[in-house]
């Protein structure tokens, strides 16, 4: 072994070639199902007013009274999908269902869409409906300078009554770089001019808007926080006042799963009452159940309308959530560990051959280190770490690398960069998709320091912190 020197393990042309090709595949395969995944909505209305409005004790002899009467009053469902023809060609077919106390309708469109340059596009829709007659529409989009695009919607509605035109004019223009400033117009079917700004950042989000219109006029002001966790959790409140009353509404939605956004609103309005709105948002599918609790301002439904929801979800959250996600983990990690197992074979047996190759050079490293009295490594594992009751699954789950460590010490210093350690010469992943650490006990100038750095993590010895108190 005189002469031989051990290095970094790099990838053949061939591994590189084909880690391309798979991520160009799985790179068009979500592009393809993004553009063709059909997006959905389902709304189911609940009545639950007889919880807090029921009548007095002298109509409470009517048979069946005695619970609380709790009605689905109203449904939506819509559908829709896009298909890519051509490069510049996409074909929309979409439905929709609706029903309300009884009474019910539907409708379907179909809509073509071209790309007539970078700058704009143009679509046409062509609609019909059991309620409503025949509909055809053009949509019009175009960037007139690098921040400001305009949109036009033209539509003819048939129907008993004759023709009903409409026409739509958005006219946006970016204010700076996280504010967009929108003016509308809408002609026809509930004519009114609005503006509005809306301001979204990294942490917030604000929408101020004002109507003016027949027959809706408001006003409206909304805020969401974005909190910077793993669950991206957003808290978000509103009050909009009008000519048919005021409505406050706050609320907050969570991710609780990797394609999973639950949220939660209360709707406060004068005379609209008091209402529970509950929102799932599933990849690309989103399910909408508005509860109409009370059609009074009663504290008793403001208060259960607020803490029931919390209260459900922590508990599901615990019993149900928390135990699906980790379950489905350990699903994951099995497979990924099996799909792997002959590479990390192939990869431990490599490292263990660099180890061998390093014994003589670390043996003279560490002849000149303790001549200066400079870094010599004295233990070091790589691996996921436990707690010390369970010494071994430690063991089973991490593996020694002092002689790597050692190795690449130079002048008694050992620098690592911010990189995943595992392709360190004389390394290999002990425990693969998991998140893994270096500990490190090592001695400089003849006293004792330890260190711990997450796999990712740079890392620099010798250091002052890290020294161990040895006093008292």
């Amino acid at each position: 072994m005189e002469g031989w020197e051990v290095v970094e393990r790099r990838r053949t042309p061939a591994e590189i070639r084909e880690e391309f090709e798979r991520l160009q595949r799985e790179r068009e395969e979500r592009r393809l199902q993004q553009r063709t995944n059909p997006k959905g909505t389902i709304s189911v209305g609940i009545d639950a007013t007889d919880l807090f409005d029921r009548y007095e004790e002298e109509y409470e002899d009517v048979s069946g009274s005695g619970f609380p009467q709790i009605e689905i009053n109203k449904m939506h469902i819509s559908q829709s999908i896009e298909a890519p023809l051509t490069a510049t060609d996409t074909a929309i077919l979409s439905g929709s269902l609706s029903t309300q106390n009884g009474n019910g309708g539907g409708s379907i469109n179909f809509a073509l869409r071209r790309v007539t340059s970078a700058k704009g596009w143009g679509e046409l829709e062509f609609g019909a409906g059991d309620l409503q007659g025949p509909l055809f529409g053009l949509k019009l989009f175009r960037n007139l300078t690098p921040r400001c695009f305009v949109t036009t919607n033209c539509a003819l509605q048939f129907s008993s009554r004759g023709i009903r035109p409409g026409l739509t004019t958005v006219l946006a223009r970016n204010l700076d770089k996280n504010t967009v400033g929108y003016l509308q117009w809408r002609w026809g079917i509930q004519s009114a001019m609005n503006t509005s700004i809306v301001r979204d950042t990294k942490t917030s989000h604000l929408t101020v808007a004002l109507q003016l219109g027949i027959p809706h006029s408001f006003a409206l002001i909304s805020y969401q926080h974005k909190f910077q966790d793993d669950d991206q959790t957003r808290v978000k409140g509103s009050l909009k006042a009008g000519f048919f009353g005021t409505v406050v509404e706050y609320g907050a939605e969570r991710k609780i799963s990797r394609h999973s956004v639950l949220g939660a609103a209360v709707s406060i309005g004068v005379p609209q009452g008091v209402s529970l709105k509950v929102k799932l948002n599933r990849a690309s599918q989103t399910y909408f159940f508005p509860i109409h609790l009370t059609d009074q301002l009663l504290p008793s439904a403001v208060f259960y309308a607020t803490v029931g929801p919390l209260v459900v979800y922590f508990a599901m959250h615990r019993l149900i959530i928390k135990p699906y996600l980790r379950a489905q983990k350990e699903r994951e990690l099995e497979k990924q560990r099996e799909n792997t197992a002959t590479d990390i074979l192939q990869k431990k047996q490599e490292a263990e051959a660099a180890v061998r190759l390093m014994q003589e050079s670390v043996r003279r490293i560490i002849e000149a280190e303790e001549s200066r009295m400079g870094l010599i490594i004295v233990n070091a594992w790589y691996g996921k770490f436990v707690n010390d009751k369970s010494r071994k699954s430690e063991k089973v789950k991490v593996i020694d690398v002092t002689v790597p460590l050692q190795c690449l010490v130079k002048d008694s210093k050992l620098i690592l960069t911010e990189a995943s350690k595992a392709g360190l010469p004389g390394f290999y992943d002990p425990c693969v998709g998991e998140e893994k650490s270096l500990k490190v006990l090592y001695q400089f100038r003849g006293v004792l320091h330890q260190v711990m750095a997450l796999d990712s993590e740079a890392l620099r010895i010798p250091k002052q912190s890290h020294r161990i108190d040895t006093d008292g």
